[in-house]
């Protein structure tokens, strides 16, 4: 048999949705065929630090953060050459201080600090081969104001909105709000714009509830996006895999909620699915506890047209494609069943468990979704493989410093 291809998977992070990037995380660490791949799971803790070996692939070991991480070994990953290695952090004077070697990386993280680009400028910048959206796309489809602007210019629709900071809101609140009340009109929905995971999201219904819904908004981000509600709502998601090149769309899920708007217990505290996997379902979460996103209250199939399933499609791929996005990601939206008006709420470019309950309904088994993600990080890594970062010159040749100042020696 072939060597094992070693995926490191990463997942945690400085981030408020650290505890669903474990579960998706450790879904996918025990979705691997493992005759192809040898996964490694790396905990990325809540103060940023990397944790390998002992129980860090086990779910349970999280009951006790602390207990986990003695347990561990803390690592770094750093390039030798032509080789990607977790080496202990702080290294031994003496002995083998390389814990694994790295083919490439799966990086399974939710929200700010991590899902944002961060992740990924790190693994871009010492030149490891990894899953997912590059650094560009991230950064955009975190933040939900740029991610419409962008939507906007290619023709897919979306909610107008209007964005205030914490700073303009603390100054002058009489002014901001004001502004807000003659851009939209009530109820609206005031969410951060740079989380997920209906992290920090309220409906308010009047001035008031605005006041308290952008106070709320402001615990989580220095920025608050307002938009109208859309009343008469049903959600819809839709997956896409791929990139820009050659993309392909799932099936559609409708998620249901408990309250006006979908909130993080009903996406990850209701329970009551069963389009869990044995072998990512079952095993992160179980019977008393979430499985993320795949145990999260739906219609799947979504309980919609055909000639609206294929709006939705059509819509995703066409979003997805136009931001660059690449690997595995959720398109989210909002449809008014009264007016027949579709939009785009949001791209979810590391979505809850991968989105692999879409792509099981669709045919497409966890283990083939996350053989497809490695296949389409190696793809990437050849396309830049085959552009200029560099000229083969060096002006550096050519410089003097000289208290400070440059002289160029021609």
């Amino acid at each position: 048999m072939s060597e094992r291809i070693r995926v490191a998977v990463f997942f945690g992070g400085m981030s408020v949705e650290h505890e669903i990037s474990v579960i998706s995380g450790l879904q996918a660490v025990y979705a691997f065929d493992t005759s192809k791949y040898e996964p490694i799971p790396v905990y990325i803790a809540k103060n940023c630090e990397m944790y390998a070996g002992g129980d860090v692939g086990e779910i349970e070991a999280y009951k006790d953060i602390e207990k986990l991480k003695k347990g561990a070994v803390r690592v770094s990953l750093v390039r030798d050459g032509n080789d990607f290695l977790l080496v202990r952090y702080p290294s031994k004077a003496f002995g083998n201080n390389v814990i694994a070697k790295v083919d490439v990386a799966m990086p399974v993280v939710h929200g700010t600090n991590v899902e944002d680009g961060s992740v990924q400028g790190y693994l871009h910048s010492i030149g490891i081969p990894y899953a997912g959206c590059d650094v560009y796309s991230s950064a955009v489809c975190m933040d939900k104001a740029a991610t419409k602007y962008v939507l906007r210019a290619y023709g897919v629709p979306v909610l107008d909105c209007i964005c205030v900071n914490s700073k303009q809101y603390m100054k002058d609140t009489s002014k901001s709000v004001e502004l807000i009340e003659s851009r939209t009109s009530y109820p609206v929905i005031v969410k951060p714009v740079n989380l997920g995971s209906s992290v920090g999201i309220k409906k308010a219904h009047d001035r008031a509830g605005l006041e308290k819904a952008l106070e709320y908004a402001f615990e989580f981000s220095d920025t608050a996006l307002i938009e109208n509600s859309v009343e008469n709502l049903k959600e819809i998601n839709c997956s896409v895999l791929g990139d820009k090149n050659d993309a392909q769309t799932s099936v559609c899920e409708e998620p249901i909620n408990n309250d006006e708007i979908l909130s993080y217990a009903d996406k990850y505290l209701s329970g009551g699915s069963k389009s869990g996997t044995k072998t990512a379902g079952s095993k992160v979460g179980g019977s008393k506890s979430s499985a993320g996103m795949a145990d999260t209250k739906r219609k799947l199939p979504a309980d919609i047209s055909p000639e609206l399933e294929a709006k939705v499609r059509e819509y995703a791929k066409t979003a997805f494609c136009c931001i660059g996005c690449a690997g595995v990601t959720r398109v989210d939206f909002l449809y008014d069943t009264v007016k027949d008006e579709l939009y785009v709420n949001e791209l979810n470019t590391i979505p809850g468990s991968l989105s692999f309950y879409l792509w099981e309904a669709t045919g497409k088994p966890f283990a083939e979704l996350l053989d497809d993600l490695v296949k389409l990080a190696f793809k990437r890594e050849r396309q830049q493989e085959s552009l200029n970062f560099s000229f083969d010159t060096n002006i550096l040749q050519g410089i003097k410093l000289s208290h400070g100042k440059a002289h160029v020696l021609r």
